[in-house]
């Protein structure tokens, strides 16, 4: 619904209180689930943008990149949902390579995951794609795919955990009940779960691409991983921030089912939806 009446040169706070506005008046919530995170250009790079010392103040801009990461309570249960589209509703072939990279992790988790299945191997899952796809695209060069993924380029452009526990808490409690100790190298160290997927269980999929600054100059820096990035291609992405796709998933008996349904995912779908009058 907000996704439709975002405009250029609204401040990013009139976002938050547009999605308050309505999950309030037409939902009948009471509260959010955590702090809004209303991200445009540049700042989607900064995973959680939009704290108290950072007021959602700056406006946005007509070519912008927005990620928007909200979730509205209800009855005591929290969503946690990412949608992340072009301000202008239309995307740049660069918009469009760096989204479908993620949509396509986004659902090649989803398809992957079912009783049984290790959460960090979905992390890993999600971090493959992502490199596969940029070696496609020339972004990362000189290596397999496994030799990128040893060397941690994927940390680099999703530098967070997978996804996390929803309930009763934005990210529910029972990460590391009986769970395998923290693997601590980037990126998957900040996972909030090492536990194997069980059914009934509900987690967030929640994969990004993200071109931040300290994290490419220190992958620059690094020559065991500089010597597989393509300075050239990557650099017109820096200053661009990030895309984040988040869904809410339930593990069933012999797969999962997406909860969060009915938002428009596609490029396709998010182009037509906001052509829309």
């Amino acid at each position: 619904w907000y996704q439709r009446r975002v405009r250029k040169q609204w401040y990013q706070r009139r976002v938050r209180a547009t999605f308050k506005h309505y999950t309030y008046m037409k939902g009948g919530m009471r509260f959010t689930g955590y702090t809004c995170i209303c991200a445009s250009g540049e700042n989607a790079a900064v995973l959680h943008y939009g704290h108290a010392g950072e007021p959602n103040d700056k406006r946005v801009n007509d070519g912008d990149m927005l990620l928007f990461d909200m979730g509205a309570e209800y009855a005591g249960y929290t969503a946690d949902i990412t949608v992340s589209f072009p301000a202008n509703g239309r995307f740049t072939d660069s918009q469009k390579f760096v989204y479908n990279t993620c949509l396509k992790a986004n659902k090649a988790v989803q398809r992957a995951m079912r009783p049984g299945v290790s959460w960090p191997d979905m992390h890993r899952l999600a971090e493959r794609v992502i490199v596969e796809e940029f070696l496609k695209q020339g972004l990362l060069v000189n290596g397999s795919v496994d030799q990128l993924l040893d060397a941690h380029l994927g940390a680099i452009f999703m530098p967070h955990g997978l996804g996390h526990f929803i309930g009763l808490d934005v990210h529910d409690v029972g990460g590391y009940v009986n769970a395998p100790k923290r693997i601590d190298e980037p990126g998957i160290r900040y996972l909030r779960t090492t536990r194997t997927l069980k059914k009934g269980m509900v987690i967030t999929v929640e994969p990004g691409v993200y071109f931040g600054d300290a994290l490419l100059d220190n992958a620059y820096a690094d020559p065991e991983q500089s010597k597989y990035m393509n300075k050239t291609m990557i650099e017109p992405y820096r200053g661009t921030g990030g895309v984040r796709i988040e869904d809410v998933v339930a593990v069933t008996e012999d797969g999962s089912e997406l909860l969060s349904h009915d938002l428009p995912r596609t490029v396709e779908e998010i182009e037509a939806f906001m052509g829309r009058q």
